[in-house]
């Protein structure tokens, strides 16, 4: 467990500093949605199980599951931010649903946003730009007690934005938070 956490950091570190000097490239590859998001499932499933956190995914039936892009970033997002969500909820369910955000002129092309939703802790509102920022964290006891480099958001924010997307976060203490990204 030990071995897997420092190897995070140093991708994480690895993919910072590439993002930083221009270096990291975005593919596009044809994918299937479902096998992506059933593949985090997996992932994060473990420790979802561990805690006893409910996973629940829903893609709506207007999302093409047949894409191009970078199904490996792609991962790479929803994986940190399911992640962020089992970590910071003690009891309860994380959500992560696909929608179909904008139908841009080019019939080829759809914008997508993928929404996860956890009943955790939650953010305080003056904090939550600062998550995006590098090595930011909410505060030091948040650090202390659920640890964390606090390069994932930064790193999820580059990606979306090489991908032509966004992302950004809506919170209320205490009740839970929504971290939302466009791509």
């Amino acid at each position: 467990e030990s071995s897997s956490h420092l190897l995070s950091i140093i991708n994480d570190i690895l993919d910072f500093s590439r993002i930083e000097e221009g270096k990291l490239e975005i593919e596009a590859q044809n994918f299937m949605l479902n096998h992506v998001i059933s593949k985090v499932a997996d992932i994060t499933g473990e420790r979802m199980a561990e805690k006893q956190i409910e996973l629940f995914y829903i893609i709506d039936k207007v999302v093409p599951l047949s894409l191009t892009g970078d199904p490996i970033r792609l991962n790479q997002i929803l994986i940190n931010l399911l992640g962020n969500a089992v970590k910071f909820t003690e009891k309860g369910e994380v959500v992560l649903r696909v929608q179909l955000y904008n139908k841009p002129a080019d019939e080829n092309r759809v914008e997508l946003l993928f929404s996860v939703q956890d009943t955790g802790i939650g953010i305080s509102p003056d904090i939550i730009e600062t998550l995006f920022q590098p090595f930011m964290q909410a505060d030091g006891s948040v650090i202390r007690k659920y640890g964390g480099t606090g390069l994932g958001l930064t790193i999820c924010r580059q990606l979306a934005n090489l991908m032509g997307g966004r992302i950004w976060a809506e919170s209320v203490e205490g009740k839970g938070s929504t971290f939302n990204c466009t791509l």
